[in-house]
């Protein structure tokens, strides 16, 4: 008797430090940037358009040393031309690890017969899309779907965006977007496919939907709503306001990571998935780490 319940114990011991050992090894990390807003222009405000090449720059060379999964730019990667993305792409495709892009709305501050070429510019599948790393399914949300800045003003789009904005009495400012009726369908199989897999789920997007705020997406509330169904979403991360923010709802992480182009100080962070937590780690004027502890999956 004596035997077997050493035996037990021991099993028991090994079984928790097993757990222990799981929780305390990160899966995979990931690097994310938010509005590096690249332009050569004067500076405005706190906005120093030309210096982003080099933060940027200084930011590839410290992801490259690191052991990265990927790198996501949140939007915003210029502040207006087409042209300024020969000038900063050739940085960021120089990570070592996959780069994607979402799509921010001084992406589309570009000649009218441009607009339409941004996302394949960026090097993106489509507007929309993930992608799976391990048990994580990635959502890259297209938050320009509906947007007075992504159409020109002359196209069924600027027109489905006006119409949109004006029969919903859309309080948002209109230098936001919104996610239309398809995309969120799809999003909706998406992360049916997700939960049915037993996968987690982080968004992506330019645009804040929690907390509160003026630049959040147009329909943000919806958003939610439809997010909060599903037990595998786990956080959803953006850029867009530059002074950052967070909040956590119903057991969903909301995080707006700061703006690079902001101040003479860079901003970006990486990102360590645990099987329990999100530990993220900042630099530059992302100086805190934050610590993002996951709900079960239902």
């Amino acid at each position: 008797m004596i035997r077997l319940l050493g035996l037990i114990s021991f099993a028991l011991c090994a079984s928790v430090l097993a757990e222990e050992k799981k929780n305390t090894k990160y899966k995979f990390s990931f690097g994310a940037i938010a509005d590096c807003q690249y332009c050569e222009a004067p500076d405005r405000g706190q906005r120093k358009y030309s210096a982003s090449k080099e933060k940027l720059h200084q930011c590839v060379e410290h992801f490259n040393k690191e052991d990265l999964s990927f790198v996501i730019h949140l939007g915003d990667f210029i502040d207006r031309d087409f042209s300024s993305f020969d000038e900063i792409l050739p940085i960021y495709d120089s990570l070592d690890a996959p780069g994607y892009h979402v799509l921010g709305n001084h992406d589309f501050e570009v000649a009218d017969k441009f607009k339409e070429r941004v996302p394949s510019k960026l090097g993106m599948p489509s507007k929309y899309y993930d992608f799976l790393i391990k048990d994580w399914r990635f959502v890259c949300l297209d938050g320009n779907d509906l947007s007075f800045i992504a159409y020109p003003k002359d196209s069924e789009g600027y027109r489905k965006s006006e119409k949109y904005y004006r029969e919903n009495k859309i309080q948002s400012p209109r230098w936001n977007g919104g996610v239309g009726q398809e995309q969120l369908m799809w999003l909706r199989k998406t992360l049916e496919k997700a939960e049915d897999s037993e996968e987690k789920v982080a968004l992506f997007c330019h645009f804040p939907v929690y907390p509160p705020d003026p630049h959040n997406l147009w329909n943000a509330k919806e958003v939610i709503a439809l997010l909060e169904e599903f037990s595998c979403v786990k956080a959803y991360i953006n850029g867009h306001n530059h002074k950052g923010k967070y909040g956590i709802k119903n057991g969903i992480h909301y995080l707006t990571c700061k703006g690079m182009v902001d101040t003479n100080e860079t901003a970006y962070s990486i990102a360590n998935v645990f099987q329990d937590r999100i530990e993220i780690t900042g630099y530059g004027r992302e100086t805190k780490q934050k610590l993002l502890k996951l709900r079960n999956n239902k």
